[in-house]
């Protein structure tokens, strides 16, 4: 029993990874992965690994780097990893970086712990249970999840004084998205509250607060639209605010009661939005966002990611689902039992303790049981069959697959994208430009067209004398394009 309470840290850790690859690979193998946004993010990767300038013309039918949209350089660091890992590559990297995040919770709460309650490991738990990464998981990749797992690093080497290190994790962190230094602006102002009686820590927090506002203002303003086909920042979606930025400074300065009303109502006319934001207050607050209130600087930190996730023009941002929740996990975790951290009787803090991760847990099986915001349970329920199943032939829709030449440009419905990225050209259907082959499924989803007319379009391609078929089945339906000499 002592070397298992001595190695709890490390089973934790291991069982965990365990859980999370469950969710990921099993996705993965299953066709559950997307052109959006792990196909995109995958040939963005082969493309840097081959040193060429990815684009989205997988999306789009014009050409536009990608850095057009996001001003994300994680794709070209982790790229050489696409000749070991292949598709899976961003898939593991995200599970490491969360399951690395989670150390460097432990190891922040470790320093001069109570021993009598140990605080490091369950605030490990904690950030590895939280929803947030729970849904982000089960939806694909996205660089804001592997930046979100260095937070807890850098509040780590801040609390330590290693302000070079400190330096180095702010740049890593910044180099993810551009809307990522907005956040860690207000993270640095949130330490520079806890850590006001230290001045060379100020002021050194006070320097990282205003690289991180000048290199978001930058990026939006110069260097993104220096990419973009429009010379502009597309990723300003928030017109309940204003039409730029600039005005939805002024909005949020001059009418702030009408702000804060809009963070908990629908702002659209779509009737699916009603009640999304309501649901993730209540998972914020079940969470332990109500022990925030005894640390006001960490809700200081929080402030982007409500504006941005509730703002947003798109009720979907708004929900529980996929990655818009997992920013909060470091902030959440390191807020709350820096809160614990405070309580002096041990009973109390049990108690405490106890019902913040009911609350955490319980939030997090709502996520998978019934939430009032649709999502795909089959991505999440690793505890049922239904998770491990598909209605295909897997096995044989491999086999498919790995006869389309590795050189071949191929357009793909959106499930078989990320299988099949590892090529310079690959488009989601039905865009097909120069496409010397199209992979469909009759009984797939459809995205981003209407079941009507992907039937439509499906029945006129088998019909054209441009194409031939080179494998039809219920399933699956591979179309060669007649001219095509690969």
């Amino acid at each position: 029993m002592n070397r298992i309470l001595k190695y709890k840290y490390l089973i934790i850790i291991v069982l965990f990874g365990l859980l999370y690859s469950l969710i990921v690979f099993v996705n993965h193998y299953l066709f559950r992965t997307y052109a959006l946004d792990l196909g995109l993010y995958t040939q963005a990767a082969y493309k840097y690994a081959h040193l060429k300038i990815a684009d989205s013309t997988m999306m789009k039918c014009y050409y536009e780097p990608l850095l057009g949209g996001h001003f994300d350089l994680y794709l070209i660091l982790f790229s050489p990893l696409i000749y070991i890992f292949g598709t899976y590559t961003l898939l593991i990297v995200q599970i490491v970086a969360i399951l690395l995040g989670g150390i460097g919770i432990y190891n922040l709460f470790k320093i001069k712990e109570n021993k009598k309650v140990s605080l490091a490991f369950w605030a490990m738990i904690y950030f590895y249970s939280f929803f947030g990464i729970f849904s982000a998981l089960s939806y694909d990749y996205h660089s804001v999840v592997v930046a979100s797992a260095i937070i807890p690093w850098f509040f780590y080497t801040i609390k330590l004084k290693k302000f070079w290190l400190s330096a180095l994790l702010l740049f890593f962190i910044l180099i993810s998205q551009e809307n990522i230094s907005l956040w860690l602006f207000f993270i640095c102002i949130g330490l520079i509250i806890e850590f006001r009686t230290e001045t060379r820590t100020v002021f050194v927090l006070s320097i990282f607060a205003m690289i991180s506002i000048i290199y978001f203002i930058v990026v939006i303003q110069y260097i993104i639209p220096l990419f973009s086909v429009n010379n502009q920042y597309g990723g300003f979606l928030y017109s309940v605010l204003g039409n730029t930025p600039a005005e939805a400074l002024k909005t949020l300065l001059t009418n702030p009661f009408n702000s804060i009303k809009i963070l908990f109502i629908n702002h659209t006319n779509n009737s699916n939005g009603d009640y999304v934001k309501l649901e993730f207050h209540i998972f914020i607050l079940l969470s332990g966002g109500y022990l925030l209130f005894k640390k006001p600087a960490y809700l200081l930190m929080l402030v982007p990611l409500y504006a941005q996730k509730l703002f947003h023009n798109d009720y979907i941002m708004w929900g529980i689902d996929g990655q818009y929740s997992v920013e909060f996990a470091p902030i959440l975790a390191i807020g709350t039992f820096s809160v614990l951290k405070q309580i002096k009787n041990k009973c109390n803090l049990r108690i405490v303790l106890g019902i913040l991760l009911v609350g955490t847990i319980g939030t997090t099986i709502r996520l998978m049981d019934h939430t009032k915001y649709y999502t795909n349970k089959s991505r999440i329920r690793f505890y049922q069959a239904s998770h491990y199943q598909h209605y295909y032939d897997v096995k044989n829709i491999y086999k498919q697959l790995n006869q389309i030449p590795v050189n071949a440009s191929v357009s793909a419905q959106s499930s078989f994208v990320p299988h099949l990225a590892l090529r310079d050209k690959i488009y989601q259907f039905p865009i097909i430009k120069d496409a010397g082959y199209i992979v469909l499924s009759p009984k797939g989803n459809t995205y981003p067209m209407e079941k009507d007319n992907f039937d439509s379009l499906l029945y006129h391609l088998e019909d054209s004398k441009k194409w031939i078929v080179k494998y039809k089945s219920k399933e699956l339906i591979v179309l060669k394009k007649v001219s095509y000499n690969r």
